[in-house]
């Protein structure tokens, strides 16, 4: 059980942090980045939530409340996960890990919106509703903390779960499909128009 009492140390003024085991790092480190960028993207996600919450959110956006609460919690869990390097002869169940139950999870949630919208043949531009554009928002921080994983695990793969990866993965992929869901199903999607400025005429302002 997590307990904060007091929020302040000063055990961090020397520029370095403490990971899960009690190890101190560089809060530059690589891994105290990788678990950063995944508590930025949480608080996109919660972001998101407050937008598809607001008062005059739609119907479809006001739908996703519980879908994204689950993963601010998932979050919580693969921010564990990167704070605690892997350690030789690990016992199974000893250190909170992302499971491959909670990928799959994620797959499931993305077939099942998915299959309701219609196909694209563009890319989607970010924005539309607020809820989807705070879904867009949440993506790509979702991306920018895969690729940090995807750094951390390459340069120290034994002490890094992949299934920390793997999730960050489906996660993007999920946001996405939940933006489109928030846009009415797709309905209000903004779609890029490869090339659609290039002869446009500046707009002359006095």
């Amino acid at each position: 059980m997590v307990r904060l009492t007091k929020i302040y140390t000063k055990t961090g003024d020397d520029g370095t942090t403490g990971l899960v085991g009690g190890a101190r790092v560089r809060k530059d480190d690589l891994r105290v980045e990788a678990y950063g960028s995944v508590d930025e993207a949480s608080t996109a996600i919660g972001v998101a939530i407050a937008a598809c919450e607001r008062p005059t959110a739609s119907v479809a956006e006001a739908s996703l409340g519980t879908i994204l609460r689950s993963l601010q919690n998932d979050m919580f869990d693969l921010g564990a996960d990167l704070a605690t390097p892997i350690r030789a002869h690990e016992a199974p169940g000893s250190a909170l890990r992302i499971t491959p139950g909670q990928v799959e999870r994620l797959e499931t949630i993305i077939d099942a919106h998915n299959d309701k919208l219609a196909p694209l043949n563009t890319f989607v531009l970010p924005g539309g509703s607020p809820g989807a554009a705070a879904l867009h928002a949440a993506r790509a921080s979702a991306r920018r903390a895969e690729r940090v994983c995807v750094t951390l695990l390459a340069e120290r793969p034994g002490e890094t779960s992949p299934h920390a990866m793997m999730y960050l993965n489906r996660l993007s992929d999920l946001l996405f499909v939940l933006a489109r869901v928030a846009n009415d199903w797709g309905a209000r999607d903004v779609l890029w128009k490869p090339g659609a400025t290039r002869d446009q005429q500046p707009t002359n302002r006095a």
